[in-house]
């Protein structure tokens, strides 16, 4: 199978104050970091060597990922000091890929057979292949529009009445389209390297999926994914990390706690994720919130975040 690059360096604003804290791809989803998720996807479908590029919070998905030996995989890492983009990214990290690879979204979850992937994409041509479901949201995800062959030929915005397909997050490319790129130049794919392949016929083909499609964009979808793959959501009243510490009088319903996270004393948490290494004081009552401890950069986030302080906390509504 072809090396995979799984795209970790963005800096996941939509998710923000969460990911002041950890990197999109190291948030843990139903106690497993999604990057680790996608590692493993990999190595179940014989995807032995896997790249990961990096810029922000870098350190959270090394944390977790070391050299994938855990989750069965050889990972490699391509830095960018400068954010390059969903073209650019790749472009950089070409010397540790091959002429065809992977390439994954590492902010959503979609169980894409990689083996029917890569036969439609060698049976196409194409030099780029991505997989697709019908688009059922059309407000929210712009569309793949394609002709009756199956060759993508145009990319609609979010807003337009076309409902087009709904790319999921996977993709099979060759380095090719990529090649021309000036390395270290911020470039898009879509709305950028895609759209000009699109003048010439026969470039960007489809491949048609039917799997789940779980999005980790914002803090509510974060809850929704997380609770769609508990293995027992109705069992419990939260979930939680490592170290985690909870006052037998404080009630919990429905919130995630990652590591190191203490509630105190006849608190109320409802709906809500609280981020490593928050203490919460006795008496707080929160409902739909995230909660993370006050990072130096987000001082000057908080008032156009909308979120409030409560002593070394950030607290932002969901």
């Amino acid at each position: 199978m072809p090396p995979a690059l799984i795209l970790a360096a963005g800096l996941g604003t939509r998710l923000r104050p969460l990911t002041f804290c950890r990197a999109k791809p190291a948030l843990p989803v139903a106690g497993v970091p999604l990057i680790v998720r996608h590692l493993k996807g990999l190595a179940r479908q014989d995807v032995s060597d896997v790249v990961v590029n990096l810029h922000h919070r870098p350190e959270t998905i090394a944390a977790v990922v070391g050299d994938g030996t855990a989750s069965g995989c050889r990972v490699r890492y391509s830095w960018e000091p400068t954010l390059l983009g969903s073209a650019g990214g790749p472009r950089h990290a070409l010397s540790l890929l091959g002429d065809r690879f992977f390439l994954l979204n590492g902010d959503t979850l979609c169980d894409v057979n990689l083996g029917e992937l890569l036969d439609t994409h060698l049976s196409n041509g194409a030099l780029v292949t991505l997989a697709v479901t019908p688009n059922l949201a059309t407000e929210r995800y712009g569309g793949v529009l394609v002709n009756p062959d199956g060759w993508v030929t145009r990319f609609a915005p979010s807003s337009n009445k076309q409902r087009g397909l709904h790319f999921v997050g996977v993709q099979l490319v060759e380095a090719s389209a990529f090649e021309p790129l000036t390395d270290g130049v911020p470039t898009a794919s879509v709305g950028g390297v895609y759209d000009a392949l699109l003048t010439r016929p026969g470039q960007v083909a489809v491949h048609h999926v039917d799997k789940r499609f779980l999005d980790i964009g914002t803090p509510a979808d974060y809850l929704a994914t997380h609770r769609s793959l508990d293995a027992a959501p109705t069992s419990k009243e939260f979930s939680s990390g490592d170290r985690c510490l909870v006052h037998p009088s404080a009630r919990l319903d429905g919130s995630v706690l990652w590591n190191d996270v203490t509630v105190g004393a006849h608190c109320r948490v409802t709906n809500c994720v609280l981020a490593d290494g928050v203490r919460l004081p006795d008496g707080t009552n929160l409902d739909r919130h995230t909660v993370v401890q006050m990072p130096a950069e987000a001082q000057v986030e908080t008032a156009m975040s909308g979120a409030r302080q409560l002593g070394d906390l950030l607290i932002a509504r969901i």
